[in-house]
């Protein structure tokens, strides 16, 4: 790969602090003071600032920093066929702190239509110049592993194996559809092979009645069928993340209990993987990525606080990575996007961008 193709030796994950002009105008929007065309253009105007400033970093690839979004996940599920958005009884447990009390479940036959977020994709690509601009959507594997069985229509679904095929055929859709819209660089968001490296979240997964193991094998068939079919110029990512909200985290452990599933079998083009603190393991998990096959992004920069790494201590890093896989086949990246929730994680906006430029600056220094 060079170092102007996808993924880039210099990467982002995708969302970015929310400006407060977006705070704002969702909270006149939310009490009826401004419609859904005016939020829109204030929503334009700050990606069009967001883009300029990634440039300004030196990235050559741009995203929408997910502004349109209140989660990660949630808001690309809602515009999906056979979802429903539903308050749940409590929210999502993180590390000493709790979201807001979300969830979805499937109560008809899955698809994907005319989504919403393509015009989104479309508006990012008509403003971002020469650069290249990567979508962001959440993985299959993390809408049935949210709530598993209990959240997916018995009346709908009672073979869970139909689900599976219906959960791929949709995902295939997305990719084709987005496709279709200009894309050529997709990235997948999967919190779900990380709780599989998981102790706690493993256990938690037998106690609803699931093997962990079995789901590992499940999600990488569902993944790869998805895949299936993918144009040669497409270039797709899978983001493993350990839970990213307010600065917090859900889950402990390196990635050998799933490595050679998911680093020898699924065939994205670029696993961009949190290395960022102990709670993500070595680096000897990388010996099952296929050589020449596919990139792996480390995440050595963390987006959780302002703190700036030592750049020596990431090249070091790098260095000991290279030990399991070619250092042809690495890039870098921060550990997770800034905001996976509109709430945002525990950092100024001047300490986010000096995140980004310590990206581009060791990468052009190592490669």
């Amino acid at each position: 790969m060079s170092q102007h193709s996808a993924p880039y030796r210099a990467d982002i994950v995708g969302s970015f602090l929310r400006p407060d002009s977006i705070k704002h105008a969702r909270q006149q929007f939310a009490e009826g003071e401004i419609d859904a065309r005016t939020l829109r253009a204030v929503e334009d105007e700050a990606i069009l600032n967001v883009v300029q400033q990634q440039c300004e970093c030196g990235l050559h690839v741009v995203t929408d920093g997910e502004f349109r979004r209140a989660w990660w996940h949630f808001d690309f599920f809602d515009g999906l066929q056979g979802v429903e958005r539903y308050e749940a009884d409590q929210g999502i447990q993180f590390n000493g702190v709790q979201t807001k009390a979300h969830s979805v479940r499937v109560i008809g036959k899955l698809g994907f239509g005319d989504h919403p977020m393509l015009d989104d994709f479309r508006y990012l690509k008509s403003i971002c110049g020469d650069a290249q601009p990567k979508m962001t959507i959440p993985s299959p594997s993390v809408l049935h592993f949210r709530g598993g069985r209990k959240n997916i229509d018995a009346s709908v679904y009672p073979d869970l194996n139909d689900y599976f095929d219906d959960l791929a055929t949709t995902w295939r859709d997305a990719i084709r559809a987005f496709y279709d819209a200009g894309c050529r660089y997709l990235q997948l968001d999967d919190t779900v092979w990380a709780y599989l490296c998981s102790d706690e979240q493993r256990q938690q997964v037998r106690e609803r009645g699931d093997d962990p193991d079995e789901l590992a094998k499940i999600y990488a068939r569902v993944l790869n069928k998805a895949l299936e079919g993918k144009p040669e110029d497409l270039t797709i990512g899978l983001h493993v993340c350990r839970g990213n909200f307010r600065s917090t985290w859900i889950s402990s452990g390196g990635y050998e209990p799933v490595a050679e599933i998911l680093f020898g079998s699924v065939n994205v083009d670029a696993f961009f993987l949190e290395y960022d603190n102990d709670r993500s393991g070595d680096f000897q998990p990388l010996r099952f990525v296929r050589p020449g096959h596919q990139q792996v992004v480390l995440g050595l920069i963390t987006t959780k606080n302002g703190e700036l790494e030592n750049p020596e201590g990431v090249k070091a890093r790098l260095q000991e990575a290279a030990q399991y896989v070619a250092l042809e086949q690495i890039c870098l990246s921060p550990q997770c996007g800034f905001a996976s929730t509109e709430e945002g994680n525990s950092l100024s906006t001047e300490q986010q961008w000096q995140k980004v430029r310590l990206v581009t600056d060791i990468a052009a220094q190592v490669w």
